[in-house]
């Protein structure tokens, strides 16, 4: 599962059906291992996602392929990760992308921009769509930020806990955020087939 996105304990206690305690003495075992990691939500700071440490499976099978028509990437405004998402998978995969918001902002961020420039994609045309207007029954969704996860409650796919760049609002930022972004993209493009 964890090969796919990032999961809050609870989550992965009713996907895999165990009680809590059992749970707690994998997942610390798994992060004493050094293949797994725990960080705090940037929308409800009690909940906690759990993620698998880039690299720790290098090598290894991937996971079961699943069908996706189109890949919906998702975040609450719509004017950074999302779109940067949904513009490498279109580098990525021959599946169709989209991005929306569930509180779209009236424009691209300009960090979005200039880092997706820097790294030969463009963003410029693109505006800020809201969720309603995009999502179909048939999208593989990609939650890309903790707020609309959260919102959302149970979308069909997976989440990403990726740290919103627009909080510290620098290069830097969004060079992580972008890299970060990058890395999943990559890992989860060989997982889907078209539906």
């Amino acid at each position: 599962m964890l090969t796919l996105g990032d999961y809050s304990p609870s989550e992965l206690q009713s996907e895999l059906s165990i009680p809590s305690n059992l749970l707690s003495h994998h997942l610390r075992t798994l992060e004493s291992a050094g293949l797994i990691g725990r960080h705090r939500s940037e929308a409800d700071r009690r909940r906690s996602y759990i993620s698998l440490t880039p690299g720790s499976l290098a090598g290894l099978t991937a996971g079961a392929r699943h069908a996706a028509g189109r890949v919906l990437f998702v975040c609450t405004h719509n004017s950074a990760r999302s779109q940067l998402a949904s513009a490498l998978w279109r580098q990525a995969s021959d599946i169709p992308a989209a991005s929306a918001g569930t509180h779209p902002a009236e424009h691209v961020a300009p960090g979005a921009i200039d880092v997706a420039s820097r790294h030969g994609l463009d963003l410029r045309s693109l505006s800020p769509r809201h969720l309603d207007e995009v999502a179909t029954d048939q999208d593989f969704i990609v939650t890309v930020c903790d707020n609309a996860h959260e919102e959302l409650s149970s979308p069909q796919g997976v989440h990403w806990s990726v740290p919103d760049p627009l909080r510290a609002n620098t290069p830097t930022a969004f060079e992580c955020a972008f890299k970060d972004i990058a890395r999943r993209v990559t890992d989860l493009a060989p997982r889907l087939h078209a539906a």
